[in-house]
């Protein structure tokens, strides 16, 4: 069996947005490893329109070129890390959008997160990880959360990630966990 294949997706598309940083971050920690294989997604690479189809492409197929390259792009991977902003208490407007315009190629594939913000994008988390069971993901229980001092030092005054040695048995428990995840449901989508 190849290697499962996990998407490393920028969910913010503001033009002073933080999330490359953390994105960056979790892609070089994570690349070190040997069981999973990780390729950075930026929802820039794809401006959805607002989902305006006439139902979801779990009935009907997507008319709009954007949406249908979008789709394409999530199922070519076996599970995905949300590099999580929280705005309002909840995810990005341009993230609900992206994962309304796509179902079945969510489906049975594990979702990790990376939240950042005050509280470490927690809340965006909890609601990231309700729509997963929604679209028939499996979202993991670990997570990483940059937050208060740690997220203000980085985002206003430049500190690298990697020197918040503090985070790294999160991030490495975090893997761990969807390592297990893709895999097992990896075989288990190859056997239906």
């Amino acid at each position: 069996m190849a290697k499962p294949k996990i998407a490393i997706i920028i969910t913010s598309t503001r033009d002073v947005r933080f999330g490359e940083k953390p994105a960056k971050w979790i892609h070089e920690s994570a690349s070190q490893r040997e069981d999973m294989e990780f390729e950075l997604v930026d929802l820039r690479d794809f401006p959805l329109p607002f989902f305006n189809e006439k139902a979801s492409n779990a009935w009907v197929p997507t008319e709009n070129e954007v949406g249908q390259r979008w789709q394409k792009k999530v199922a070519e991977f076996d599970g995905y890390i949300f590099i999580v902003a929280e705005y309002n208490r909840s995810i990005t407007a341009v993230l609900k959008n992206a994962l309304d315009y796509a179902y079945p190629e969510w489906n049975r594939k594990p979702a990790a997160a990376v939240g950042y913000g005050s509280v470490g994008g927690a809340r965006a988390v909890e609601h990231l990880r309700n729509i997963a069971v929604e679209l028939q993901m499996v979202p993991t229980r670990p997570g990483v959360h940059i937050q208060g001092a740690d997220f203000f030092a980085a985002w206003q005054q430049g500190k690298d990630l990697r020197e918040l040695a503090h985070l790294e048995p999160g991030v490495k428990t975090m893997l761990d966990d969807l390592a297990w995840w893709a895999s097992a449901l990896k075989t288990a989508r190859e056997k239906a």
